[in-house]
């Protein structure tokens, strides 16, 4: 991608930043929303009737289905990081586009899954090539998008993702009215043709040069051999010496901890989709259908309002905030959670409703922190690999999140609610001292322009040659002088002009 490339993308993106528009301006940043569109649509179509499919068409029982998906996706999240290192490697738009179409082609698998074994290889197939795509895609976004219109960029696609969630969910719903193993099938198969419009999307960005990375005395670098790798705001990283091919993101300590930290705060995803329904359900009395009411509200107001939400984060500084804030409305939001228990239906409805407004705002608080912060702390030789270890959080907190959120809200009740809030507040202020540690590991040495290592040398080259050619004029000045006074010893008021090199010369022997 060109400098006026970039300059246009950037600006593009700034005026693309209206509060209220899914979509951003025509460009790479179309195309990527798009592309997002259109997976999201199969994939709500997906959520929506897979459980029901694989239960009640397959055979398979809720349990094995529950525990074949947990191995999947666990699966999946291990998989993500040496996918994205792939796509690093091998350059992200051909990563991105070979891990849709392998997507595409595990969903269409489940429509000849008969058994629960081939129901696993299935799953793993599937997660694998999700978790891989979403890191090639991080990736592809990072070398297309410049630095400051990545946040915003990324508000465009999280109101996307939520725009064709609810298409999708609404067909989905479509063919669990109908009930048929052919409308159950027909999901699937849209399912699979959006991940093949997707590829095709992808396939029409600009092709992106993969990362050039070198050994150099056992370790691994980027670009020239000697010149450590850029982090992603263009300077030196001083870490990529630092990581070896076998240990790769999991020896940069303080992007681990960030990670940690951040999976942490991911735990509000299944609070959406389980600790909320699970809490209306057994511990108040507001009516069931406000489970969907509260879904639609969260979906819609992400739509809206992401990407004004996301305008004010532009580095570090204001990620950070940014997440110290959502903590701070998280702890609000279950307080106010753990008010409806005991009130009347309608109170306790009413309760529910100011709780999940407080919830989603907390939502948009944090991601778009946490966008700002997956990018620049990763070095841009290794974007597709870090973004893939970033992820595997989102997986973890789907996974354990259950766990944690059953046993906290319907186990412990209001204490539960007040425990979850701290721990979310904790990991909120937290980030702020392991962002600075990471931060300060990217700074370790300065920023220095492309070629300045080259220039640098050639200056010295250039200054020692004038330094001798000086010295040497200067010993020819001398004998030319004394050579002068042997023929005009009469003459020694002439005056001889030395050259610059030689006047260096006696500075800096006086």
């Amino acid at each position: 991608m060109t400098t006026r490339d970039a300059r246009s993308a950037e600006r593009s993106a700034v005026k693309g930043n209206g509060a209220g528009r899914v979509f951003p301006p025509a460009g790479p940043q179309r195309a990527l929303a798009l592309a997002q569109l259109s997976n999201s649509v199969g994939d709500g179509a997906y959520y929506v009737t897979s459980a029901l499919y694989f239960t009640h068409v397959v055979g398979l029982s809720a349990e094995r289905v529950g525990l074949g998906l947990t191995v999947a996706w666990a699966i999946g999240s291990l998989v993500g990081v040496p996918l994205g290192r792939l796509a690093d490697r091998r350059g992200p738009r051909g990563t991105a586009v070979l891990l849709a179409l392998a997507t595409a082609t595990a969903v269409a698998s489940f429509l000849l899954v008969r058994g629960f074994l081939p129901f696993v290889l299935a799953a793993c197939a599937y997660a694998s090539a999700q978790s891989g795509l979403g890191a090639a895609r991080q990736a592809l976004l990072a070398s297309l998008i410049p630095a400051g219109a990545r946040t915003g960029l990324l508000a465009h696609l999280q109101s996307t993702l939520n725009a064709g969630l609810a298409v999708g969910a609404g067909l989905g719903g479509l063919a669990l009215h109908v009930g048929t193993r052919s409308a159950y099938l027909g999901v699937f198969a849209l399912d699979a043709v959006s991940f093949l419009v997707c590829a095709a999307l992808l396939w029409q960005l600009p092709s992106v040069e993969p990362a050039r990375l070198e050994r150099t005395d056992g370790r691994v670098g980027a670009g020239r051999a000697g010149e450590s790798p850029r982090d992603g705001r263009g300077g030196r990283s001083g870490r990529g010496s630092e990581r070896g091919a076998a240990a790769g993101v999991l020896r940069d300590r303080p992007y681990v901890l960030v990670t940690f930290l951040n999976t942490v705060l991911l735990l509000r995803m299944p609070l959406l989709s389980l600790g909320i329904p699970l809490w209306i359900t057994e511990r108040t009395e507001a009516p069931a259908w406000l489970v969907s009411a509260l879904f639609v509200l969260n979906t819609a107001a992400v739509m809206v309002f992401q990407v004004r939400m996301a305008r004010g984060v532009t580095g570090l500084v204001t990620a950070t905030r940014s997440i110290r804030r959502s903590g701070l409305v998280m702890l609000a939001s279950c307080m106010v959670f753990a008010l409806s228990s005991g009130a009347s239906p309608w109170i306790a409805a009413a309760v529910l409703v100011a709780g999940a407004v407080l919830q989603v705002v907390a939502e948009m608080q944090h991601s778009a922190g946490s966008w700002q912060l997956a990018f620049d702390l990763a070095p841009a030789d290794r974007m597709g690999e870090y973004q893939g270890f970033f992820g595997t959080g989102v997986t973890v907190a789907r996974t354990m999140g259950p766990l944690v959120l059953t046993a906290l809200l319907v186990g412990w009740g209001t204490p539960g609610w007040l425990l979850l809030g701290a721990l979310m507040l904790g990991a909120s202020y937290a980030m702020g001292p392991a962002t600075r540690w990471a931060a300060s590991r990217s700074s370790a040495q300065p920023e220095r322009p492309a070629g300045a290592d080259h220039r640098e040398a050639a200056g010295r080259e250039e200054s020692e040659d004038a330094h001798r050619e000086g010295g040497r004029e200067f010993r020819r000045s001398e004998a030319d002088r004394r050579e002068d006074g042997v023929r005009h010893p009469k003459g020694g008021n002439r005056v001889r002009l030395a050259p610059a090199g030689a006047a260096a010369v006696q500075g800096a022997e006086c």
